[in-house]
This record gives C-alpha cells, sequence and structure tokens, in this order.
C-alpha cells in the first residue's frame, strides 16, 4: 500500500521541520491541503471569494502558531480545525452585522412616506406597566438572537461597561451598539405585541 502524505506528516522529523519554518516543508503542506480546505470553505456555503479568502487566513494564522505545535493531533486536523475557528467568525460577522435586521424593516413600517406615525408606540406608562411582567420579559428575552441576548444581558443587566462587554463578546464598539439597538427594539417590539394580544 503507497504511503500517504499525511502519513508522511505525522512523522517527529517532518514535525520538526515544520515548526522551524522550512520552506520546503510548509510548501508540501500547502500544497497538500489547499484544495481540500477551499472545497471544504464552499462546503459551508461560502461563495468562491469568501472561500478563498478564509483559505488565505487559514494559512496566514497556521504560520503564526505552528512553532507551538505539539503535535497531539495530526497536522491535518489542526489545520482544519483553524479553518472552522476561521469560518465561524466569518459566519457570526455576517450574521450580526452585515444582514439587515428583520425588526428595522417592523421600524420602518410605523412611519409614512412623510415620517408621520402610522403606528404609534405604546404610551410609556402602558408599556412599563406591561414590562413589569417578569415573565414576559424573559420570554422576549428568549427570543434575542443569541449575540443580541448576551449583549443586552451583560451590558443592561449585569451592568458591565462596554470595554468590558466588547472583550467578553470578542466585538468592536461599534458592534457592540449595533447589538444593543437591534437587541432594544426586538425587546420592544416583542413586549408590545404581546401586550396587544392580551388587550392590556
Amino acid at each position: 500500500m503507497t504511503q500517504t502524505p499525511q502519513t508522511n506528516f505525522s512523522s517527529q522529523e517532518f514535525i520538526a521541520r515544520l515548526r522551524g519554518r522550512d520552506s520546503s516543508a510548509v510548501e508540501s503542506i500547502v500544497r497538500a491541503y489547499t484544495e481540500q480546505l477551499y472545497r471544504a470553505a464552499l462546503g459551508l456555503s461560502f461563495d468562491a471569494i469568501n472561500a478563498k479568502e478564509l483559505v488565505q487566513n487559514v494559512w496566514a494564522t497556521f504560520m503564526d502558531v505552528i512553532p507551538s505545535f505539539q503535535a497531539k493531533s495530526h497536522v491535518r486536523t489542526f489545520i482544519f480545525g483553524i479553518l472552522y475557528n476561521k469560518a465561524s467568525e466569518l459566519r457570526r460577522e455576517q450574521v450580526r452585522f452585515d444582514s439587515p435586521d428583520p425588526v428595522e424593516h417592523v421600524l420602518e413600517t410605523r412611519f409614512d412616506s412623510h415620517g408621520r406615525w402610522v403606528q404609534p408606540p405604546l404610551d410609556p406608562e402602558r408599556f412599563f406597566m406591561a414590562s413589569e411582567s417578569i415573565g414576559l420579559i424573559e420570554k422576549c428575552l428568549e427570543s434575542l438572537p443569541l449575540a443580541q441576548r448576551m449583549a443586552f444581558y451583560l451590558r443592561e443587566v449585569e451592568e458591565h461597561e462596554s470595554p468590558e462587554v466588547c472583550k467578553i463578546l470578542n466585538v468592536t464598539v461599534t458592534n457592540l451598539g449595533v447589538l444593543l439597538y437591534r437587541a432594544r427594539n426586538r425587546l420592544r417590539e416583542c413586549v408590545e405585541s404581546k401586550v396587544v394580544k392580551r388587550g392590556a
């Protein structure tokens, strides 16, 4: 049976060369796995441009961390672990910050072309009286996307400072603002819709 490149890549001698960023060792790894990484990125539903960018990010990260590679897993597992981490990061960015949020469309429908209310919000007293129902608020919080729910909870419930929340969630201050804006609007829409249904 012909020995596979993966088997050769497991040898201690090869790993040592890789840790030392030996050019021929690095080139052989890149040649062996670039096409596989690209196909995997496409399989994760990224388009060709994002798939190529992901692969480039994988190799850039690989070169940064390879000196500390302990060979506790096969180098292929290590590389694909980087791919999935990078793919998760990109997907989170796309979902959280690039995609339009449905609640923004809902808010737009409350105004006519002249900026006048078509569907005014509940008056503050009615809104906050309804909001006193813990069960109602908790149910609405559960409906928020995870990132928005965590941002709202950490900032408004636990009262962490914004810089600390950004570190916990690994987001920028701008992105945190987007998350909180959308979370607050979703909560208001949810509470108001439930109050109207109850006839409060």
